[in-house]
């Protein structure tokens, strides 16, 4: 039996393929690198969705007008999301939408980032910001989160992200909207469903330790030590390492250069960039025959952090991103129209044999 199901193949997609041994992610026949930084996320969306979605021929103006749509049903929820975490105040927007919308698949993208700026403002105590139709969704997304327009290089880090995030195999949530979609539930619920496992700290909780990881630190001189004494306590560097990629997470790559565009914005990505040397310098010391490289989650922290995005914010962008993903493999596995329903082996208790 594989614990976790590593290995066992549990769907056929056109989507996306992770190449744990060669740090390659393809999307729909494209290395990451090839899209991130290169094409919008609206149009990264269009060629994930091709042949899935009808009329996303124009992504700017149908996600534009999704987000307005979505607005329209969440903003009465806003005053509900005091005591909640963003990824909690997300959670109960997007549990509102129908899944009967007109067009449920844009609404889905849409409705992500309205909810994502709407909770993690929420959270703060401060009122939404309605969205701007005319405006490219990054851009828009971040507005929402600032409520103030952002320079052209800040909206251009946020659509990296974005696209860098926007789908990466069969990991925890992406099965999750797959087995919720094969029950016929609906598209948005799969969405919700989604986000409910992103939730958890093992899958898209883990960037905002980064940070706290860069805190304790402090300053340069004290990393070699700092890292060194978690190392001998057995704690788990955060931001290094990665279940799938056996070498560099491509992803990260992706993110660094993408920070580095914005450096020296009174941002601290100059440090992160010398504490990860540092740390891959520990690493290889301390476990000379095991590769632990940086994943996306160093990465991701330094950019939303060099954006202004607040910490407990990172998880809901992280889910605006994957939620066209999310969308894609709901309708694929829609197509195969049939439940996934997995055996278990019981090895509890039998009855008593009758005398």
């Amino acid at each position: 039996m594989s614990i976790g199901l590593d290995d066992v193949i549990a769907a056929e997609t056109i989507l996306s393929h992770v190449d744990g041994e060669a740090g390659r992610l393809i999307i729909r026949g494209h290395d990451l690198e090839e899209l991130a930084g290169r094409v919008s996320f609206e149009d990264a969306t269009a060629m994930l969705w091709d042949g899935l979605v009808p009329d996303a021929s124009d992504p700017r103006a149908l996600f534009g007008e999704a987000r307005e749509r979505a607005f329209h049903y969440l903003s009465p929820l806003a005053n509900n999301l005091s005591g909640l975490t963003p990824v909690e105040g997300m959670r109960l927007l997007l549990s509102a939408l129908p899944d009967a919308d007109k067009n449920p698949a844009s609404l889905a993208v849409g409705a992500s980032a309205v909810a994502a700026a709407m909770a993690i403002r929420g959270a703060k105590g401060l009122a939404p910001v309605a969205p701007d139709a005319s405006d490219g969704h990054a851009a828009d997304l971040l507005r929402m989160i600032k409520g103030a327009p952002v320079d052209e290089s800040r909206a251009k880090g946020l659509d990296t992200y974005l696209v860098t995030v926007i789908d990466h195999g069969l990991n925890a949530s992406t099965f999750t909207a797959r087995v919720v979609a094969s029950t016929e539930a609906g598209l948005l619920s799969s969405v919700v469903a989604g986000l409910c496992a992103l939730k958890g700290p093992l899958h898209g909780g883990a960037p905002g330790p980064v940070l706290d990881m860069l805190d304790a630190i402090g300053t340069i001189e004290n990393a070699d030590a700092w890292l060194d004494d978690a190392m001998a306590r057995g704690e788990r560097l955060m931001g290094f390492g990665h279940r799938i990629y056996r070498v560099r997470d491509p992803r990260a790559d992706v993110l660094k250069a993408a920070a580095a565009r914005l450096k020296g914005n009174n941002n601290r990505i100059a440090f992160a960039e010398a504490v990860e040397q540092t740390a891959l310098n520990v690493l290889q010391r301390r476990k000379p025959g095991r590769r632990l490289d940086t994943n996306v989650e160093f990465y991701t922290a330094i950019l939303l952090d060099a954006l202004g995005v607040p910490r407990e914010g990172f998880t809901p962008l992280f889910a605006a991103g994957r939620t066209a993903g999310w969308v894609a493999h709901a309708l694929e596995q829609e197509r195969v129209a049939r439940i996934i329903r997995p055996q278990s082996r019981y090895v509890g208790p039998w009855p008593a044999e009758a005398a």
